[in-house]
C-alpha cells in the first residue's frame, strides 16, 4: 500500500513539474500560428491572469473580486485556518471576511511565487506559494502552499476547489508559518 502511495506521488510531481507558460503556445508551422493568434490566450495563460487578478484583489482587500475567481457552485476549500472545510462560495466568503477582520486588519502585501499551472481540457490544477507580508498585524508573516483546481465554464477558468497549507513539525505539532524549504 504504501508503495502505491509514493508512486502516486511521483506520479503527481512528475506532472507538475511542467513550467508555466504565460504566452500562447508555441507555433508548428505559420498557419497555426495564425489560428493560434485567433483563438486567443493559451489556457495557462488565462490561469496566470486569473492568478494576477487575485494578487491585485488581495492587496485591495477587494473580497468581492478575490470572491470572483471562486466558482460559485461547487466549491470546497482546506483552508489553513479552521474550521477543517469550507463547503460552498458562502463560506469561503465568510473566511476571507475573517481573515481581513481578525487576522490581517491592518496593511498587507501579498504575492504568489513558484506557480506552475497544467492544464487538460476543461479542467487544471496549479500549485504554488504563496506570502502575506503585514508589518504591524499579529502575524507580520506567513507563508503558505496552495494548491487550486480550476473548471473552464463558459470560456471562463474558476477555482473549485483549493487546499491551503503549512509544513508541521512533527515532533513538536506545530506549523511552520513561514513555510521555510
Amino acid at each position: 500500500m504504501q508503495h502505491a502511495t509514493f508512486a502516486g506521488a511521483a506520479l503527481a510531481l512528475s506532472l507538475s513539474a511542467a513550467p508555466v507558460a504565460f504566452a500562447a503556445e508555441p507555433a508548428t508551422a505559420p498557419a497555426a500560428a495564425s489560428d493560434a493568434a485567433k483563438a486567443g490566450p493559451s489556457d495557462k495563460a488565462q490561469i496566470a491572469a486569473l492568478e494576477k487578478r487575485f494578487t491585485a484583489a488581495f492587496n485591495a482587500k477587494d473580497l468581492g473580486k478575490i470572491m470572483a475567481v471562486y466558482a460559485r457552485n461547487g466549491l470546497f476549500v482546506y483552508d489553513v485556518a479552521p474550521p477543517r472545510e469550507y463547503v460552498g462560495w458562502e463560506a469561503y466568503k465568510k473566511d476571507w471576511e475573517g481573515l481581513f477582520k481578525e487576522a490581517f486588519p491592518g496593511p498587507i502585501k501579498f504575492s504568489i511565487s513558484d506557480l506552475a499551472i497544467t492544464t487538460d481540457g476543461n479542467m487544471a490544477y496549479s500549485h504554488s506559494t504563496q506570502t502575506i507580508d503585514a508589518p504591524g498585524n499579529a502575524n507580520p508573516k506567513l507563508v503558505v502552499r496552495v494548491t487550486d483546481v480550476y473548471r473552464k465554464t463558459g470560456g471562463h477558468w474558476q477555482i473549485v476547489h483549493e487546499h491551503v497549507s503549512v509544513p508541521v513539525d512533527m515532533a513538536t505539532g506545530k506549523g511552520d508559518l513561514l513555510s521555510k524549504p
